[in-house]
């Protein structure tokens, strides 16, 4: 009976729109070539079940998470912005605030990821169900739209802009797995991310290398004889001479007797 060989080990990786593992993946391919990353593209809201149902090893989501069911380790705060259309009137300023956009429809998608206590502007009729509807609507002139920076570029178009938002909340970004599933390669990945060189002790619990017979301690060179305390060395004919030590053994010639 012929048996199938065992399958290649991997990691899953899960990320949610507007984060970019590419660097990651690039350190993970040096490093473990051997070991296939697959990346899994998910909506925001739904990365904790793709972890929760074992469809992912890891994920690099948006906080907050369930910490009584992941662990998670913050990775970086991205930007607020507000998305408008390149010839609205906020474009003249470098910032703004919530009360620059009082006046204004502001949409509130449904794959909101930002905690907010109230919106600002005014309320749109409807909801876009998506925050890539929403900026289709903003480039219909139906409303402005305020997502983290990194939404804002992976929407990008030519007939919209973006301007830093101040006083709004901000998304965090980590890396997050089930914590009862804290597997060698999902600490492989965590070392990369935490920007470890690949000799770095922690991560991988490592075995201790076997410790080194202990070397005698000896004050004498090899081949030489200790000195006895309290004795001067006996001399020879490669001792030095004179004070000094710098006198030369050669010998002259005998005096010839009268």
């Amino acid at each position: 009976m012929v048996t199938g060989s065992p399958a290649s080990p991997s990691f899953r990786l899960a990320y949610v729109p507007g984060v970019t593992p590419g660097k990651w993946v690039r350190i993970w391919q040096e490093r473990l070539p051997d070991v296939r990353l697959e990346l899994i593209a998910v909506p925001a809201a739904e990365a904790s079940d793709v972890l929760r149902a074992g469809d992912a090893d890891a994920a690099l989501v948006r906080l907050p998470v369930d910490r009584t069911v992941f662990s998670a380790i913050p990775l970086y705060t991205e930007t607020t912005v507000v998305v408008v259309p390149k010839d609205h009137v906020v474009t003249a300023a470098d910032e703004v605030s919530a009360d620059d956009l009082a006046d204004d429809v502001v949409l509130h998608p449904l794959d909101d990821v930002l905690d907010w206590e109230q919106p600002p502007g005014q309320p749109a009729f409807e909801r876009p169900a998506t925050t890539e509807d929403a900026v289709e609507l903003v480039a219909a002139g139906i409303g402005l739209l305020v997502v983290p920076q990194s939404l804002a570029r992976l929407h990008h178009r030519k007939d919209l802009t973006y301007r830093p938002l101040v006083d709004a909340p901000q998304s965090g970004v980590a890396l997050a797995w089930p914590e009862d599933a804290t597997t060698d390669l999902v600490e492989d990945f965590i070392g990369i991310v935490r920007g470890r060189t690949p000799n770095s002790t922690r991560g991988r619990t490592k075995p201790e290398p076997e410790p080194r017979p202990e070397r005698k301690r000896t004050d004498q060179k090899a081949g030489g004889r200790k000195p006895t305390p309290g004795k001067t060395p006996r001399r020879g004919s490669g001792a030095a001479r004179g004070s000094t030590g710098t006198q030369s053994t050669r010998r002259g010639k005998p005096r010839r007797r009268s």
